[in-house]
This record gives structure tokens, C-alpha cells and sequence, in this order.
């Protein structure tokens, strides 16, 4: 595994921008606790509750906690925190196999991003009844991760996950966020059986679009994933996420991580590329854990992006294709995330 050289103390520019995000992102949460752009003071009722608000606000309580605001603490920001993971606990109905992302209709995409929110605020809340409450979801949500990677797949798709529980395809995007969920899981104590693991890196690598000789040897030292196995598209976000996934699985020294993270160094993401908020999360943490010049010069391109797209009231907008839906919620938490990288706070992203 690359070290990593003491980091550099964190820039006043890029605190100043991380304290108008934070100022910024505090004032979208609803009277009922929720993160959105959308303002309301309608209160929802428990398994029926605005589309996404569930997965938003657990992509805001990541961003919050990443650079230091957790549940116990007695400010704004540790309130903010408290107040979203009681919505969640309060109002996501999951059904009775634990699936999360019915109540939302953020699938499993919010299912993973869910359960790894609640899997690293496990223990935080100064709150027994609600820590309580917080470890019953997580577990059923993690049981819910192995069954449904158990459905009978294709070789390819096997191993992974799709939008629902019971695909019986798989896509890379998805099956990251279901993967960092059992591994924080585990780190945690909770019970995963290491097939699981291995299976979902197994998956995760036949998305590595490299040539191999007839040993299954990688004969190029750059490639990329894609979005599928053997096809789909190759981006900076999808070869970022398999960075990222694989080294959070342990795979610090794999091949396809040091293929990808030297392809990254050629192909930098930039501001207007698809789903660029989402990828440049992956992009900064996967590059900071693969360390030395690849983590400097991630570090260094994600400053620089962020700090000089963010709007004088302090949130970023997604600019392009399907990303510019999901609204200035989602890409202000990621930004915070990808700025955090030096922070330390959530342990999933700790080496």
C-alpha cells in the first residue's frame, strides 16, 4: 500500500469554502428534519415521504460528519445531524426484508447510501434508544445487501447489484455503494460473511477494461472501468468508483487499482463532464488513499474545481445531463465529501 506523506494543513480558501457550504446546506433542513432544495413545512408521514429525501439526507449527514459534525455534538451543525438521523429512523419504512429504498423511491442506490450513513453513525449518537434503533435498521439493511446479491445472475452480473433488490443484472455505480456498505459494516462488527466481500471485488474487477494474455495477466499499466462488465461506457466517475470501492475492500496493491489511479492521472475529471459531482467524491477519496503524487495531485484538482464553481451563497449545481435533476442538496453534500478527504471523521474512509 502507497503511503501517504503528512498532509498539508487545509488551505483558508478551502476552509472558508467548506464554511459556506456548511451555512448554506444547515439552512435546506425542513421543519421535519430532512435535507431539500425544496422548501415545506409539510410534515410526512412514516413510509411516505418526498422522493429521495431519504437518500439526500443521508448524503448531507455523510457531508456534515466528514468534516466533524457529528450527532453528539452540542452546535448547529451536531443538531442538524441529530435531527436528519431521527427523520431517517422515524420515517423510512423499510419493508420486511429490510430493503430501505422502497419508502423513498431512491432504490437501491439510496438503499446503499443509506445503510453506509447509518452503518458510520453507529455508536455516535449520545442517544441509547436511538443508536438502538440506528444498529436494528443497519443490520437488516445489510442482510438485505447479501440476499439480494445471492439472486441467480449471469457470470458477468454476478456478485454485484442493480435497482432493485431482486435485478437479476448489475451496474458499477450501484454495486460501490452496496460494497462500502458491507465492508463499514463490518468494520463495525456486524456479521458478513467474507463471500459477500469477495464476490462483490470479484464483480467489481470484471468491470476493468484492460487487456489480459492468456493467463488473465493485465498487459497495460492504465485502464478504466466501465459502467457494466465486458462494456458500458468508461468514465472518470466509474473508474473512480472502482478506486475507490476496491481499496475500501482492502485491494490496496491490485492491479486494477494502480491501473486505474494512473489512468486517472491522465484523464482528470472536469467540472462539466456527466455525473461529475458524484464521480469527484470517488475521484478524491479513492485517489487520497492510493497516496503520494496521486493523492497530491487529486487533492490539488478537486480544490481547485470546487472552490471556483461554488455559488456566492455557498451550495454547487449540478450542470449536466441526468445529475442536474437531482439538485444543489446532492452536489453541495459530495463537494463537502470530496473536500474532506484530510479530515478523517468517517471511519470507512480512515486507511
Amino acid at each position: 500500500m502507497a503511503q501517504t506523506p503528512a498532509p498539508e494543513l487545509i488551505s483558508p480558501q478551502v476552509k472558508t469554502t467548506v464554511d459556506k457550504a456548511l451555512l448554506w446546506l444547515l439552512k435546506q433542513q425542513q421543519p421535519a428534519g430532512y435535507f431539500s432544495d425544496q422548501r415545506t413545512d409539510k410534515i410526512p408521514q412514516r413510509g411516505d415521504i418526498p422522493s429521495h429525501s431519504a437518500a439526500m439526507t443521508a448524503l448531507a449527514i455523510m457531508g456534515l460528519a466528514s468534516v466533524g459534525h457529528l450527532p453528539g455534538d452540542g452546535t448547529p451543525e451536531g443538531e442538524a445531524v441529530n435531527r436528519a438521523l431521527r427523520f431517517i429512523v422515524d420515517n423510512v419504512e423499510p419493508d420486511e426484508n429490510g430493503y430501505l429504498g422502497r419508502s423513498d423511491r431512491s432504490r437501491m442506490y439510496g438503499h446503499g447510501i443509506m445503510t453506509l450513513m447509518l452503518t458510520e453513525m453507529l455508536g455516535m449518537s449520545p442517544d441509547e434508544a436511538l443508536d438502538k434503533k440506528i444498529r436494528s435498521l443497519t443490520e437488516n439493511a445489510i442482510k438485505l445487501i447479501i440476499r439480494a446479491q445471492q439472486v441467480p445472475k449471469s457470470e458477468a452480473n454476478r456478485g454485484g447489484w442493480r435497482y432493485e433488490p431482486a435485478s437479476s443484472d448489475s451496474d458499477i455505480s450501484v454495486s460501490v455503494w452496496q460494497l462500502m456498505s458491507l465492508r463499514a459494516a463490518k468494520n463495525s462488527g456486524i456479521e458478513v460473511p467474507r463471500e459477500a466481500i469477495d464476490n462483490a471485488i470479484a464483480y467489481i474487477k470484471r468491470s476493468y477494461r484492460a487487456e489480459r494474455d492468456s493467463n488473465g495477466n493485465l498487459k497495460q499499466s492504465e485502464a478504466a472501468f466501465s459502467y457494466e462488465p465486458y462494456g458500458g461506457r468508461q468514465t472518470f466517475s466509474t473508474t473512480s468508483a472502482g478506486l475507490l470501492s476496491l481499496q475500501v475492500a482492502g485491494q490496496y496493491d491490485a492491479p486494477e487499482v494502480l491501473g486505474s489511479s494512473n489512468w486517472l492521472l491522465k484523464f482528470p475529471p472536469e467540472v462539466n463532464e456527466p455525473w461529475f459531482f458524484y464521480g469527484c467524491y470517488y475521484y478524491a477519496q479513492g485517489m487520497y488513499q492510493r497516496g503520494g503524487d496521486h493523492a497530491a495531485t487529486a487533492r490539488q484538482k478537486t480544490e481547485q474545481m470546487l472552490v471556483s464553481t461554488q455559488s456566492p451563497e455557498g451550495a454547487w449545481f449540478p450542470r449536466n445531463g441526468n445529475e442536474k435533476s437531482a439538485g444543489a442538496v446532492y452536489a453541495t453534500s459530495l463537494a463537502l465529501l470530496s473536500l474532506s478527504v484530510y479530515h478523517h471523521f468517517l471511519p470507512i474512509y480512515q486507511k
